[in-house]
């Protein structure tokens, strides 16, 4: 496992993982048409779809871990101390992709001087950052595309 920073040419790459892991990992605490809210099949994905993930995935500029080569999953740390997005695809979950970028994301905040650590996190991966010291703060309903998703604020002191 080799974690690196995104380079441009990830963005289409980071997408997969990111479709990968809210279709075949949420699936279990989200219904259907939630998942499709969240992150539509392809063919209901426009081309503005996809420039607009690219122009974010530039702007985040995460951390991404690669296995032989392929990009299992990926993370963002903002300035803030904010995790945007936090990402591992579903044929790599539980192989410690997951733990490294979160290692990766602590050791960045101590060299940032950050204090804390902040994620809006959805049900399938609140177990996930309890685990790495996360504490909930509060429950949230966001909207997307129309429909209600349940997550949770959490935050970490580092």
């Amino acid at each position: 496992m080799k974690i690196r920073r995104f380079m441009y040419g990830d963005e289409l790459p980071l997408l997969a993982v990111f479709i990968s892991s809210v279709r075949g990992l949420a699936i279990r605490d989200y219904t259907p048409e939630q998942i499709d809210a969240w992150a539509p099949q392809q063919s209901a994905r426009s081309k503005w779809d996809n420039d607009d993930w690219q122009q974010k995935m530039r702007t985040l500029r995460p951390f991404v871990v690669e296995i032989k080569q392929q990009i299992v999953g990926y993370a963002d740390l903002q300035s803030t101390g904010y995790i945007d997005h936090f990402f591992v695809a579903q044929h790599a979950a539980r192989q410690g992709v997951g733990s490294l970028l979160m290692q990766h994301i602590e050791a960045q905040a101590k060299i940032l001087n950050l204090s804390e650590l902040t994620a809006d996190v959805s049900l399938t991966a609140e177990p996930f950052f309890a685990r790495h010291g996360f504490q909930i703060i509060k429950r949230n309903r966001a909207i997307c595309q129309g429909v209600t998703l349940l997550n949770a604020s959490m935050k970490k002191s580092i």
